[in-house]
């Protein structure tokens, strides 16, 4: 169903997966995502929400031949901190591919889409901080709350089949943290345990006092999925305790509406003001070959319901 040029729960913008919308101060819209070749940073920019679906794309950013920043560039996230443009990526080396690490790009430019970005390196942790970025790190998303500023990040621990949770710090620059880090969840319950155990993707969402983080849960196919930790925003952010997890996902596959494995998702607003939730999904339950190499996450668009004060993730129109 349409409105306002948008179309709900069907795909938006084809082949991108994790995608990240930001709605600018002067009231535009800009896109990114990964894409299916993990090999670059795009950028759209239009002046409605809609209007990204048919916005030229921009490479701004390509992976390094080797090192560092040349394989698996994953999950970009553009941000607008202290007056510069900043992008939060994930990335591997061309001689190991699985060391993923957290990245940060500064533009110099006022416009993201033409201006120099220079890469400011590896996500620094606090000086005392001993464990952060070490091991496998990435989906990193960056959130203000009461004129402090947050990072939150999925990184796997443990030895064999190793264990990706969500944690927290406060920062202290858009490219180091000024705390160490916080866990905030790990895959407690079955469905954030299919094929691998999983917390990423951390998005926030803040409304009328609260912080509703959303994260995803198991393996990329039809099993991925949505789980939900909320605090109070008069809360100490850096205590475990201010958060509270859901125990079931608060979205997952509807075979019904053809829609399978939604996740990685973040929210923005509509010109009106109403709360939406970009998000990445299948329209086919069964995957050919590696499901993390299968270009078939698409972008999709849902809008926000309310009950009580709490997000509702409803495939149901809500025009």
């Amino acid at each position: 169903m349409k409105n306002d040029g948008l179309i709900w729960n069907k795909p938006w913008i084809l082949q991108r997966a994790d995608p990240y919308v930001y709605h600018h101060v002067d009231g535009s819209y800009y896109f990114t995502a990964s894409v299916p070749a993990y090999d670059k940073i795009v950028l759209r920019h239009g002046q409605t929400l809609a209007g990204l679906a048919q916005a030229e794309e921009i490479t701004v950013w390509e992976k390094h031949p080797h090192g560092s920043m040349s394989q698996h560039i994953w999950a970009p996230e553009l941000h607008w901190l202290d007056g510069k443009w900043y992008l939060y990526f994930a990335a591997g080396a061309r001689e190991d591919k699985w060391k993923i690490r957290p990245y940060v790009l500064e533009c110099e430019g006022a416009d993201p889409l033409k201006g120099r970005w220079k890469e400011r390196g590896k996500m620094q942790c606090a000086a005392e901080d001993s464990f952060s970025f070490r091991a496998f790190s990435l989906d990193g998303t960056v959130f203000e709350s009461r004129g402090k500023r947050y990072y939150v990040w999925a990184e796997k621990v443990g030895v064999g089949k190793q264990i990706s949770n969500l944690y927290i710090a406060q920062m202290e620059t858009p490219y180091r943290l000024k705390t160490v880090q916080v866990l905030l969840t790990t895959p407690d319950y079955d469905w954030e345990r299919v094929g691998f155990w999983v917390n990423e993707g951390p998005a926030v969402l803040k409304k009328d006092g609260k912080i509703f983080l959303t994260y995803s849960a198991s393996e990329t196919g039809a099993a991925y999925c949505m789980g939900m930790l909320t605090a109070s925003e008069d809360a100490d952010l850096l205590d475990p305790l201010s958060w509270k997890k859901e125990r079931y996902p608060v979205l997952q596959s509807c075979p019904e509406k053809g829609i399978y494995g939604p996740g990685h998702n973040s929210f923005t607003t509509d010109e009106a003001g109403n709360e939406v939730m970009v998000y990445h999904a299948r329209t086919e339950e069964k995957i050919t070959g590696n499901p993390l190499y299968n270009p078939n996450r698409h972008a999709m668009l849902m809008r926000i319901g309310w009950d009580e004060g709490r997000p509702v993730f409803s495939y149901e129109d809500r025009n």
